[in-house]
């Protein structure tokens, strides 16, 4: 079996009886435990007009996790291209890689990452982006780039730094970007599993090698959810399932506790459409979480990083949930 890194993802979720700074603030808390635990990378999203979450200003966000860890990868999952100009984003990471030097990803999507009218007020190009993704991202390249691949405009201080990119997909769009660019694919599977089998199958032969890669590189976030005991994890996961329901229904809650019956909180409907999300979640003890992987690697094929993102109330026991992930990622690794 091929090695699999770990890596995780925050949408900086706000907890209930807390406030938008205390979501902060346990953003560089959770940076700086993986950073303990040796984790590959650790990505903030961007979303906007959210108000359970406060991952609106991503950037900033991410300088602020760069400045209280000291070797941790730290990137974006992703930046929503649809909302910014690419020269902007070029300057912005050129000038935090100057500043903590080569501890930057740029994931990038093709997404505006909100609804509609958000997307309006977000003023760009009225949604034309989506449709120019794959000349932007081609953009970016260039402006990372060396010194002899620069236009008259340049991204100062991006020429030279090299920032890798990322393509993210939820469908099989982005996959043939990706595959024709050469760039490694994040799929997300934490919200959006129903296309990842074709997507992945056709970003692996459609493959090109490039400046960046070789041969394909395959990320796919998904949910976790680990704790000393089966029923444990099935108890803390009912945070998530509230959580997945109040997104579905547009009511943007706080993540709220875990219950001990999910079906006093919840319609049986809505129990059945969160079920069918925790099939698609690796969610128990360390033994389980391992068969679980075993499975999805028989299902869906090999692929090189897991990317975490754990919904879990309790603050220590989403620590330990992180924990527990590498244990079994590095007892899969070294078996």
């Amino acid at each position: 079996m091929k090695q699999i890194r770990y890596s995780a993802l925050n949408l900086v979720p706000i907890r209930e009886g807390s406030n938008e700074r205390g979501a902060i603030d346990e953003m560089v808390t959770l940076a700086q435990t993986l950073e303990k635990l040796s984790y590959e990378r650790y990505w903030i999203a961007e979303h906007h007009n959210a108000p359970n979450l406060v991952s609106s200003a991503t950037v900033i966000l991410i300088q602020h996790a760069l400045s209280h860890t000291k070797n941790l990868r730290i990137g974006s999952g992703g930046i929503m291209l649809p909302n910014h100009a690419p020269l902007v984003v070029a300057e912005q990471f050129g000038t935090l890689q100057t500043i903590y030097g080569d501890r930057l990803d740029l994931g990038l999507g093709r997404a505006p990452g909100t609804d509609m009218a958000t997307a309006n007020a977000l003023r760009r190009n009225q949604h034309d982006g989506v449709y120019q993704f794959s000349d932007e991202v081609s953009q970016l390249i260039q402006y990372f780039g060396s010194d002899t691949k620069q236009g008259y405009v340049k991204a100062i201080p991006a020429v030279g730094t090299e920032v890798p990119l990322y393509i993210l997909g939820s469908s099989t769009d982005s996959a043939h970007l990706a595959a024709r660019k050469g760039l490694p694919y994040v799929f997300a599977g934490h919200f959006a599993p129903q296309q990842m089998k074709d997507a992945l199958q056709i970003y692996r032969e459609l493959f090109e090698p490039s400046e960046f890669l070789s041969e394909p590189y395959i990320m796919v976030c998904l949910n976790v959810v680990m704790a000393d005991t089966n029923d444990e994890a099935m108890h803390l996961v009912t945070t998530q399932s509230q959580m997945f329901t109040s997104i579905m229904k547009g009511r943007m809650q706080k993540m709220q506790p875990p219950v001990h019956d999910i079906h006093s909180v919840l319609s049986p409907q809505e129990v059945a459409m969160t079920d069918a999300r925790i099939q698609q979640s690796l969610v128990g003890d360390k033994t389980t979480v391992k068969q679980q992987i075993r499975d999805f690697i028989r299902y869906y094929g090999e692929i090189d990083e897991i990317m975490n993102v754990s919904y879990i109330y309790d603050t220590d026991k989403q620590a330990q949930s992180y924990q527990y992930f590498k244990e079994v990622i590095d007892e899969w690794n070294h078996a």
